[in-house]
C-alpha cells in the first residue's frame, strides 16, 4: 500500500532517512487514512498480519496506524522517486522478497511509497490505497483487487 497523506511531492533537499523532521510526513487527515485503512485491512485478513515498511517516517508512521501486526523496515520498499537508476535493482529485491512469501501463510502487509507500487504493479495508487496481491511462489503475485478508504476532510 501507499502511505497516507503526507502533503507535497518527493523530499526536501536536507532529507535524512533517520530525521523525521527532514522529511513530508502524514498530516492529521493522513493519520486518519491509516487507522481507516487498518480497520478495513483487519476485517479482511481476519488475523494478524506480517507488516514490511518503507523507511521512511511517512511509511513507518501508517505501518504503525494501521493496527494490522509488527512493524518492520524493509529497505526494498523504500523510495526510489529522486534516484530512478536504483528502481531496477531494488525490484528485483523485492520481486524476491515476494517469491518467498508462502502461497497460504499469514497475511502481509507492505507500506511505501506510489512510485514503488507502481513499478511493481502498473497500478498509480492514492494516499492510503493499497492494492491485493496473492501470494503465488514467484516475484509477480496476482493483482486480486485495491481498497481505497476516502480522508477525512
Amino acid at each position: 500500500m501507499r502511505h497516507a497523506e503526507a502533503p507535497g511531492v518527493g523530499d526536501p533537499p536536507n532529507f535524512q532517512i533517520r530525521d523525521c523532521a527532514t522529511q513530508r510526513n502524514l498530516d492529521a487527515n493522513g493519520r486518519e487514512q491509516a487507522r481507516r485503512t487498518g480497520d478495513l485491512l483487519r476485517r479482511i485478513a481476519g488475523r494478524p498480519a506480517a507488516v514490511h515498511s518503507s523507511q521512511w517516517c511517512r511509511c513507518l508512521e501508517t505501518a504503525r496506524l494501521l493496527g494490522a501486526g509488527p512493524v518492520q523496515e524493509l529497505p526494498a520498499l523504500n523510495s526510489f522517486f529522486e534516484r530512478r537508476e536504483e528502481q531496477e535493482a531494488q525490484i528485483a529485491t523485492l520481486r524476491r522478497f515476494l517469491a518467498g512469501l508462502p502461497a497460504d501463510g499469514a497475511p502481509v502487509v507492505l507500506v511505501t511509497h506510489q512510485v514503488v507500487v507502481t513499478a511493481l504493479t502498473g497500478v498509480f495508487p492514492a494516499s492510503s490505497e493499497a492494492v491485493l496481491l496473492r501470494a503465488n511462489g514467484t516475484g509477480a503475485p496476482a493483482i486480486e483487487g485495491r481498497i481505497k478508504v476516502e480522508g477525512s476532510k
